[in-house]
């Protein structure tokens, strides 16, 4: 059989209930502001911020990765250009321009 006499005095009870009410009124006021829409948005937009920051240092790292992959393809250890890798390159670039600048003066002319 449970004991249901209490000890306290209605001081007593009368604090604890002031105290309860207390701690209930933040948890409501916090249950509040996190359903409040703003706070939603909020969350939400930090949330998109923080994956795309993410996703931009993925991808910063990614572009980095094969740029100094490229590059350790046309220069040496010292970093000099490997001319035997970059003349060709360049020649094949010059003639790609040249071809559209052709093609662009027969449309024009």
């Amino acid at each position: 059989m449970a004991d249901t006499s209490d000890t306290r005095t209605p001081a007593q009870i009368e604090a604890d209930i002031k105290a309860r009410r207390a701690v209930l009124a933040d948890t409501l006021d916090e249950i509040g502001v996190r359903v409040h829409p703003k706070t939603i948005v909020g969350d939400a937009k930090a949330k998109v911020v923080g994956h795309v920051d993410n996703t931009l240092g993925r991808a910063y790292v990614q572009v980095n990765r094969a740029v100094s992959e490229v590059k350790a393809q046309f220069t040496d250890e010292e970093g000099a250009p490997r001319l035997e890798r970059v003349v060709p390159v360049a020649l094949l670039a010059v003639g790609v321009v040249g071809l559209l600048v052709v093609g662009v003066r027969r449309r024009r002319g």
